[in-house]
């Protein structure tokens, strides 16, 4: 199956092998609570006021609290492990090129399109590096965070 972006990924596991430049997938969504921006704040020591008080994000231009933006980042990365697309990863080599869009609020629902940008194999071969672009939007199609991923992936499975 394809669309305009190129190849629409149907659930399965995926290798690096098994996939190309512009095969993409969509997550599943996740509603955005202030128990998760109260948890984020605790777990990450980021009590600023925009993500804690409604009337200091108010003056400055929010319609009340929003969430931290690397909350949003995390939340989109576990959407995509929890994705029916399971890419067989080693590990995330680190996140590039994320900015911020627009303000993720509570009552939110995002969720990401996901796209395979470039592809290559490690030095010794036996291991794939893809990075992906992420498009995460909210419920009223609204692009919020957008950015790109490194992961180190397993080439087959007979790893």
């Amino acid at each position: 199956m394809s669309d305009a972006h190129g190849h629409l990924l149907p659930p399965g596991k995926y290798f690096h092998d098994d996939l190309s430049v512009g095969a993409h997938f969509r997550t599943g969504r996740i509603t955005v609570t202030e128990a998760h921006i109260v948890a984020f704040a605790g777990l990450s020591g980021d009590f600023f006021d925009v993500h804690m008080d409604d009337d200091f994000a108010r003056a400055q231009g929010f319609p009340g609290r929003i969430a931290h933006g690397l909350m949003g980042l995390c939340m989109v990365d576990g959407l995509k492990n929890r994705s029916d697309v399971q890419l067989q990863a080693v590990a995330s080599l680190g996140w590039t090129e994320w900015s911020f869009k627009a303000p993720i609020l509570p009552g939110d629902s995002i969720g990401a399109t996901i796209t395979v940008e470039e592809m290559r194999l490690t030095s010794a071969g036996d291991r794939g590096v893809v990075h992906l672009g992420f498009d995460v939007r909210n419920q009223n199609d609204v692009t919020v965070q957008a950015g790109r991923n490194a992961l180190l992936m397993r080439r087959d499975n007979k790893e």
